[in-house]
């Protein structure tokens, strides 16, 4: 994947009512042909995010969205075109970190968190790319290895089923000197 965002979508936490937002994030017609090469796919059809912005603190904000896109991938099979849509919801938290500039940052070691925490996600600032997250789901979301239904793969012939050990290989070729 190409590493520049083809859609970005910025909101300014800091204005966040404590009533929320609910904030659309859709691409236009060029915006989704940049999505398709960024996504490595044939082409992307429709893309589009419902964001539910809460705000839970002062500089404490959640995030949950709604993501749906109808895209077009290569079969790995065949390289005919397989059409699939993602449908998926998921939820973040965000923490905007206000440090002064004159405050000075303890240097101590980081702490060591468990993975199965929720941890905030940690912004400089409060001007957030809603479209990110969106972004990150749906190649998280993408097939890699899409078929049309009933293709099956077939090893083309004497490539069988026999697999040797890297071990037994190793030994062949010392026994040849």
């Amino acid at each position: 994947m190409n590493t520049a965002l083809p859609l970005e979508h910025f909101y300014d936490l800091s204005r966040l009512s404590d009533a929320g937002a609910e904030v659309v994030v859709s691409a236009r017609p060029e915006e989704l042909q940049k999505l398709a090469r960024w996504l490595e796919v044939v082409s992307v059809q429709k893309f589009e995010g419902t964001v539910t912005l809460t705000k839970l603190a002062p500089h404490r904000y959640r995030y949950d969205a709604v993501l749906a896109c109808d895209l077009t991938q290569s079969s790995v099979v065949s390289l005919n075109p397989v059409k699939s849509r993602i449908e998926q919801s998921f939820s973040r938290e965000l923490h905007v970190a206000h440090r002064s500039r004159h405050a000075k940052i303890p240097e101590t070691e980081a702490p060591v968190l468990d993975s199965a925490d929720d941890v905030p996600e940690e912004l400089e600032s409060p001007h957030y790319d809603l479209a990110g997250p969106l972004l990150e789901e749906l190649s998280l979301a993408l097939d890699p290895y899409p078929r049309a239904p009933g293709e099956d793969f077939e090893a083309p012939e004497g490539l069988g089923p026999r697999i040797e050990s890297p071990f037994a290989v190793l030994k062949a070729l010392k026994d040849r000197r």
